[in-house]
């Protein structure tokens, strides 16, 4: 049994397919962690045991599932019908929430959980634990406005926003995207968003930085390019499309790359991008444990526009260059077009990826970054910050302040 003086936080990350979620929960987790929290996150990541867990910090394991379209999902390693994993990971979480019985349960993006689940564990706090806090934490942008409305009515998300939740965590700028515009979001569900900022990432220390530029043998003004795809799922055409452009250089451009495909890229697909890399003397790694550090070496990162992704180059100040996805979900895309607008980032659509262009950005990047340095250099991190505050006034620590914050 906990100490009277302990705070219980219990989060929730789907995690079907990719690195973003658990990244951004353990981020987050790892801020709000004190002596005196205790924070169990549920997460359904095959990776998650990879991750360092400082003290105070847990998880509890629920059977993978693997996302085939926008709407089906299948269990990823255990050999029983979608259904029955579904149940087995119900359980578990409603199980975990009424045994550690939280003062606060964060969810990360997908407010019913996967295919409902965690609706009766919201359900349950409602009825039976309500002191407890329940919060949604959604990132800036969850897909096209068209798109969103669309599932969020057929689902129910508008209803259970209002009847289940305490507050709306939208990490991302109100000035940048407005998700209560774009969503039509009604009035009485408004006033529970709080509009944190983005969330900021470690950054390493200068030794540590030095450290991977002499472990992949960089001369000291030698430019790094770091190709990245995030969990890699789908990535294999990201991938591609900068091998292709390297294949047509015809002679070594002036900058090593690195590449990491992710640890989900399908076997034969990786082993082709490897065996490409490897006659081009390009490194690549399928899984980089610190990846914070990778990124603190490049000179320039190529990407997708994830959420997690763009949050860990624009901590450490890197120009990116996002080549970003436009299927199941076109969000990667919006983000890369604001960005871009504010001068954060450069972006090529997928329509127009072509060897050519991608290598006229690239080189434009490594020539010219300063426009991009000066405007990341003003961009503000607040989300970690702004999490704080919410969480000192939930345990009384200050006065209650206003709860739309428009940063």
């Amino acid at each position: 049994m906990a100490r009277k003086s302990t705070y219980n936080i219990l989060m929730y990350s789907h995690d079907t397919y990719g690195l973003g979620h658990i990244r951004r929960t353990l981020a987050i987790a790892s801020h709000l962690r004190t002596p005196n929290v205790n924070i169990l996150i549920i997460t359904g990541s095959p990776i998650v045991g990879r991750f360092s867990f400082p003290p105070q910090i847990d998880f509890v394991r629920v059977p993978g599932m693997i996302k085939m379209t926008n709407e089906e999902y299948l269990p990823l390693s255990i050999k029983i019908n979608t259904r029955h994993a579904l149940k087995i990971r119900q359980t578990i979480i409603t199980s975990t929430a009424k045994a550690f019985q939280p003062r606060l349960f964060i969810v990360d993006k997908a407010p019913l959980g996967l295919k409902r689940e965690i609706v009766p564990t919201l359900q349950w706090f409602n009825r039976c634990h309500g002191h407890t806090r329940t919060v949604l934490g959604l990132r800036d942008i969850m897909d096209d406005a068209a798109s969103t409305k669309r599932d969020w009515q057929e689902k129910g998300v508008y209803d259970v926003l209002d009847k289940y939740y305490s507050e709306i965590w939208v990490y991302g700028n109100q000035d940048f995207y407005d998700p209560i515009r774009e969503y039509d979001i009604p009035e009485e569900i408004s006033e529970k968003m709080i509009f944190t900022g983005y969330i900021p990432r470690a950054v390493p220390k200068t030794g540590e930085v030095k450290e991977v530029r002499r472990e992949q043998r960089l001369e000291r003004d030698q430019k790094l390019v770091v190709v990245t795809t995030g969990g890699g799922g789908d990535g294999y055409d990201h991938m591609d499309a900068y091998l292709r452009m390297l294949e047509k250089w015809g002679e070594s451009p002036p900058f090593r790359t690195v590449m990491v495909t992710g640890p989900f890229m399908p076997k034969k697909k990786r082993m082709e991008i490897f065996n490409r890399a490897r006659r081009l003397k390009v490194r690549t790694y399928r899984f980089y444990r610190r990846m914070e550090r990778l990124i603190g070496a490049a000179d320039v990162v190529v990407c997708m526009g994830g959420y997690n992704t763009v949050c860990e180059i624009l901590s450490q100040g890197k120009p990116s260059l996002i080549i970003p996805r436009e299927q199941p979900r076109r969000e990667q895309l919006i983000r890369a077009q604001i960005l871009y607008e504010h001068n954060l980032a450069d972006f090529i659509p997928w329509y127009q990826v072509d060897p050519d262009l991608l290598r006229n950005k690239l080189l434009a990047m490594i020539e010219k970054p300063e426009t991009y340095h000066q405007a990341i250099s003003n961009f503000r991190f607040t989300g970690l910050e702004v999490m704080s505050q919410r969480l000192a006034e939930f345990r009384g620590e200050v006065p209650g302040e206003k709860k739309v914050l428009h940063l």
